[in-house]
Formats: C-alpha cells, structure tokens, sequence
C-alpha cells in the first residue's frame, strides 16, 4: 500500500547509475552540485553487470581457453576443462562486484545520496520514487536522466525459457551445445565469438547482406573468416520468424532465399538492437519531448525541451555505447555548473571485441569519398609486425584515412589483436586535427602493436620502413 509523504526538496536529481548517469553524478559534485541520484537496480547499469564488463570478461576467459587447447608457445597441457559455472561465479564476485562496489564508493566519497527505487515524473520539477509499495516524493531543481537501454525484444521470441536476451547468454552456467543467435551485431558477435571459442555449434541468422554493418567489409571478412575456422553457420539475407520450446531444446524457424528453415539448438539469443527506457518515466508529465522511437530530445549540451532537465546516453539519438554516455555525462553537469560547453566531439570510436577485435573512428574511406573528399587510403598489416608474430596473432591491419592533399588525419580502422587499445590514438590524432607527419615525428615503443600506426604513418608520406 502506498502511503502519503511529503515531498523533500533536492538540488540536482540523476536518474541511473550507469555510466551515464554515475559519472554525471560525480562530475557534477566536483563542479558543486548537492546531487542525489536514484537507481531501481544495479549501481553501476547494464553496462558494469550485464553489459560491456561481463561480456568482456567471458570474451577473455574464452580466448584463454583456446589458447592452452592450442598448444601455443609449446605450452602443452592435458585434459584441458572449461567450467562456466566457475567462470560465472569469478565474473560476478571478481569482476562485476567490485565494480559496482567501487563505483558506490565514489558516489559516496563525492557526498552523493544514493536512493533506491523507480523514479517517475509528477510535474517538471516533482518526481516519486516507488520501493515496492512505499513512495517517496522528491522537489527537485535540476535533473538530468540517464536511464539507457534495454534490449529489444521481437514477435515470435519472448524472453522466457531457452530464448535468450544478451542478459540471459551472459549468465549460462554450462557451455551450450549448440547456441543461436538472432542478430549479427556487435552484441551478436562477441557472444557468438565467446560459445564458439568454448566448443559450441553457433548459427548466427542476420536479416542484413552482411554481419557488423557498422565496420568496413575487409574487418568483417576478418571475422567471418574465424567464424568459419570454428565451425559457425553465418545465414546473412534471413528473417527469424518465430521460436518453439521443446523439452530440451528451441527450434528456431527463419526464411532465407525465400525458403522457410528450422535450426534446433539448446538456447536461441536474439540481440537486433536496443530501445530507450523513456516509457516508464512519465516524461509527458515533465513536459520533456520524445521522438517517435523514444529518445528524449536534446540540444548540444543535453538540454531537454525543458531547460533545467538534461538527458544523456542510450535515451538520446545516437550510437550506444557506454564512453558516449560518459562524454555526454561530463558536458551536462559542466552545463548545468554554468560552463560554456557543449557536445561537439569530432569522432566517437567504436569497437566490436569479436574475433579478431575490431575498431573504428572517424571517417571510412567511402564515408569521406561520399562527402566529396578526396582521401588517401594507407593499410599497414599485422603480418609485418613483429609483435603480432610474437603473440602469434597476425590476422588484422592498421589503416589511415588522410586527406589526400595535407595528409590531416579523418579516420582510420583497426582489425586484430589490441584494436580497441590502438584506435585511442587515433581518436586523438582526430580530436587534435594532427596529420600523419605527427604521428610519424612521435616515437612509439619497441615491440608493442601500437609501431602498427608508426608504420602506417609512415606508408602514408611515402617512407614506409617495414613494408
């Protein structure tokens, strides 16, 4: 039973605790905002419990049991075993606990209050927060939401039983059999990189012509060529129409050219995108817009249609990734402290940890080429890079996208061990507008992958070293 309460007056109010949310409630403590902020799970969002962190950690403890299969190195070992339970219970306790322990810590140190429920809207500056049948009503000043995403959940697959959302695949306690997935995302690829690592039969069923259809088609080739060496089914032009619950199984049914298939595997995940969590929030109330899909309107700060209410991440138009939330996250609390900021980063990268990891940033050489500029395309591979034969990993290559006439870096790929490492620098030769003689000029450490950008740098003036 919900009782009467009387509302308390708070400052600034963020609503998640997601990376998003609990580094726009840090940064605006630092700035001298009194925040309080309120989250109706997990500190931490999906990202730190059922997102990037334990996906990351089942990709790592996947590869290192591939590795010791392998023999590589010459180092051999007999019976080799993979218990998921047990890998489940460091994931959880090692890795996902003491983040969320820690990031809970922080809001603490920052004199952040931290409230348990749900939050919804009353009017632009009430909002109630529900803890099962309790409410507590709050006036607040300011605000920004941060509340992501969820995944999207498709006719024909209810999440229930052997039908999986990425929630439910990351939280296996025996390595399947045989595993579908709906879906040839970045979210569908690295779980079906971690089954087939682990001796699963993987099918993947994706309605596009092709797998990642963020990255260039030359990295995607990288992977389906490792999905091929396991063993996995790639099924690109299908639809997944609908999902059957045996005793010990799901039967997926799906059409492709025209013809309606069956495939039957212990668990089905079907992972075709994310929606907004704006619908539970009554922002009509608040007088906040939305779009048609649900995503909060916003300006190049993360203002709403209400000036003192910002939004940021997954619930705003663009990517979701975690490191854009966190981004917007910084340029929302600095707003809200008075600076004049605003978002305008030049190039968000993107990395995909399937097999072999992938990243990008900035601009591909058709995304340039369509806008009328004219590039140079310089690719460096990995099979001439001593340390990628020493870490007996060579499959991959760095590439640069440069103005063809200053040489003024726009982009650049990366395909193969360390990707997501590597494009950080890239990044930052896009944010700073360096050209290739910069990178070239900077001395790179003898053997690490990052020389790969060194030697591509290099191929690009025309003065290539090792290739």
């Amino acid at each position: 039973m919900v009782v009467g309460d009387f509302a308390l007056d708070i400052n600034l109010v963020v609503i998640g605790s997601g990376p998003g949310g609990y580094v726009a409630a840090i940064r605006a403590a630092q700035l001298g905002k009194k925040v309080t902020i309120i989250e109706k799970d997990a500190i931490g969002g999906a990202c730190l419990n059922v997102g990037c962190i334990p996906s990351k950690a089942l990709i790592n403890a996947a590869h290192h049991y591939v590795d010791i299969k392998a023999e590589k190195y010459g180092v051999i070992a007999k019976d080799v075993i993979f218990d998921l339970a047990r890998t489940q219970k460091w994931k959880d306790e090692q890795v996902i606990s003491k983040l969320t322990k820690g990031v809970e810590s922080l809001l603490k140190k920052n004199k952040i209050d931290i409230v348990r429920g749900s939050a919804f809207f009353n009017d632009p500056n009430h909002l109630r927060v529900m803890i099962g049948d309790q409410a507590q009503s709050y006036q607040f000043q300011e605000a920004i939401i941060a509340t992501g995403s969820r995944p999207l959940e498709i006719s024909g697959f209810p999440f229930k039983g052997r039908v999986l959302d990425s929630t439910g695949a990351l939280s296996l306690k025996q390595v399947p059999k045989s595993f579908v997935v709906i879906g040839g995302g970045y979210i569908g690829c690295q779980m079906a990189s971690v089954y087939a690592n682990l001796g699963s039969k993987v099918t993947i069923i994706e309605a596009a012509d092709n797998l990642l259809m963020g990255f260039d088609s030359d990295m995607v080739d990288l992977v389906k060529k490792q999905f091929s060496l396991k063993n996995v089914d790639v099924i690109t032009g299908a639809k997944a129409k609908h999902a059957k619950e045996t005793k010990n199984s799901v039967q997926v049914t799906y059409t492709s050219n025209d013809k309606e298939e069956v495939v039957e595997a212990d668990y089905v995940m079907v992972s075709i995108g994310r929606v907004p969590n704006t619908d539970d929030l009554g922002l009509q109330m608040a007088g906040v817009e939305v779009d048609d899909r649900g995503f909060v309107k916003v300006d190049d700060q993360g203002r709403t249609t209400q000036s003192h209410i910002f939004a940021i991440g997954d619930i705003t138009p663009g990517p979701a990734l975690a490191h854009k939330a966190s981004y917007e996250a910084k340029i929302a609390a600095a707003a809200l402290a008075g600076q004049n900021v605003k978002i305008d980063y030049i190039a968000m990268p993107a990395v995909c940890s399937a097999d072999p990891e992938i990243a990008t940033v900035g601009y591909s050489k058709k995304q340039a080429e369509d806008e009328g500029i004219e590039v140079k395309s310089s690719l460096f591979p990995f099979e001439a890079s001593g340390t990628a034969l020493s870490v007996s990993d060579t499959d991959g290559f760095v590439r640069l996208i440069t103005e063809k006439n200053t040489g003024l870096i726009l982009g650049g790929q990366v395909a193969g061990v360390g990707a997501g490492a590597i494009i950080a620098e890239l990044a930052l030769a896009i944010e700073a507008r360096m050209n290739v003689e910069d990178i070239s000029l900077t001395i790179h450490a003898h053997p690490t992958m990052s020389e790969a950008l060194l030697d591509v740098a290099e191929l690009a003036l025309g003065l290539p070293i090792h290739i």
